[in-house]
């Protein structure tokens, strides 16, 4: 990856899973849009628009609807991709009169070999508003929980 993690200070949320599934696998559950779906976001959410173009500038639009039937849009765009080992892309959380509530640059990196690959995620806050404050706070939960449906995801494909 062409990008220094170190010149982006600490992480907002840094996560690590071990997976059963290649690197090439988990590669392609990350960039694939139809996959990618499957598991984004916390339980329960789904992804009624997941576009990710898995190119550097490539545009990603993924519209999570929560349990409760509410939507929380984000827009992006895809800044550095080397399969099957990382991808770099910055998101933005979107209100719900569209503005930008906060950006965020995420680092994945995908380890291992064989059947067995360790997904490390790393995301960074670059940008903020007032409004931000109370989605920011379940980015870890998010992630984790995000991270537990990827794992889900590619033990069912492992089948």
């Amino acid at each position: 990856m062409s990008l220094d993690p170190a010149s982006l200070g600490s992480p907002a949320c840094s996560l690590s899973r071990k997976l059963n599934a290649t690197p090439e696998q988990v590669f392609e559950a990350w960039t694939t849009p139809a996959r990618l779906a499957q598991w984004w976001g916390p339980h329960g959410f789904t992804n009624p628009v997941c576009e990710f173009e898995a190119r550097p500038g490539g545009g990603i639009r993924i519209d999570m609807r929560g349990p409760d039937g509410v939507t929380y849009p984000m827009t992006g765009a895809v800044e550095d991709v080397v399969p099957p080992s990382s991808l770099v892309f910055s998101s933005v959380a979107l209100d719900d009169h569209g503005r930008a509530m906060f950006k965020i640059r995420t680092l994945v990196d995908i380890t291992g070999e064989g059947s067995h690959s360790t997904v490390q995620v790393r995301a960074y806050v670059t940008e903020k508003t007032s409004a931000a404050a109370s989605h920011l706070s379940g980015m870890e939960a998010g992630w984790t929980q995000s991270l537990e449906r990827l794992e889900a995801l590619l033990d069912n494909s492992s089948e």
